[in-house]
């Protein structure tokens, strides 16, 4: 179920800084009409640190409620604190979500014992699949390869999320973990080498913009049209570097602001993209054409 070009939607809010539900219905349809194959809702890219409860659970319900089961919907509800993660994931399944993904637990850098009792006490309080995700550039907490081949082994933990860009790591656990875990790659950069070295896909933040070309690149590569998949990808190249000119998701939200598709409305702390780097996402977007 969980393979291809999963996209980590952003979150639509109107200039007010409410949400916007009718343009994320409106970008669900779009993944859905250029084959996304799955939808990661109220992550990194979907501002979940600045969502409150209700609106993180409202925006679950709003995208499993629209897509109807056409394509997967992995709720985001990972957090710091063990028992706020254990509440989201148990509303995620409560209204349907087809899995959950867990990053892990930012600023306050439990060790690797506490990361693993964290994500255990998650495992054992809800029964739906589980993605680790593993983005310690912006957690500040790396979870290490021993610990993943542990967590691989519970029951509901099916697979990880790695943001780190560092591809040995797929090389050393690809052979240590648990037979059905799956590899899901969180960087748009080196995506195509790590679905090469054993990965299911990708959780993409240039698929927001580019949604048709990340599902064929992704399609390729799984059924070892390594070269077309590369040839492709070169043309995304600009794009997923400008992407990251500022923290996501701050680019690829003035990105589709600039086509058309959300307001330009993004909450504080953060702010819109500086005009320094206007320019820039337009031409890599103009490049990827």
């Amino acid at each position: 179920m969980f393979q291809g070009s999963m996209v980590a939607v952003v979150t639509p809010m109107n200039i007010d800084g409410s949400l916007d539900i009718a343009s994320f219905k409106d970008l669900l349809d779009f993944h859905i009409q250029n084959h996304t194959d799955g939808i990661v809702v109220v992550g990194t890219s979907g501002e979940a640190p600045t969502v409150d409860f209700d609106e993180h659970t409202f925006l679950i319900k709003e995208a499993i409620n629209f897509v109807q089961g056409r394509i997967p919907i992995i709720a985001g509800t990972g957090a710091n604190s063990t028992k706020e993660a254990i509440f989201l994931t148990k509303q995620a399944k409560e209204l349907g979500a087809d899995a959950c993904l867990l990053v892990t637990p930012y600023y306050n850098k439990p060790n690797q014992s506490g990361l693993f009792e964290h994500y255990k006490a998650i495992n054992d309080a809800v029964k739906i699949p589980q993605i680790l995700y593993n983005v310690p550039f912006r957690t500040a907490v790396d979870i290490e390869n021993d610990i993943v081949v542990k967590l691989s082994f519970l029951e509901n933990i099916v697979g990880i999320k790695d943001a780190t860009g560092d591809l040995s790591r797929i090389d050393y656990l690809v052979d240590q973990v648990e037979k059905d875990f799956i590899f899901i790659s969180g960087d748009d950069l080196s995506f195509v080498e790590y679905i090469k070295k054993g990965g299911a896909g990708v959780i993409s933040v240039t698929a927001n913009v580019r949604p048709e070309l990340m599902h064929q690149i992704c399609k390729d590569a799984i059924n070892k049209n390594l070269q077309q998949a590369e040839s492709l990808n070169k043309k995304l190249e600009k794009l997923h570097q400008a992407m990251f000119v500022e923290s996501n998701p701050i680019p690829v939200k003035w990105l589709l602001s600039y086509l058309g598709k959300v307001k330009p409305s993004i909450r504080l702390p953060l702010v819109e993209l500086n005009t320094d780097y206007h320019q820039t996402l337009i031409n890599a977007y103009k490049a990827s054409e």
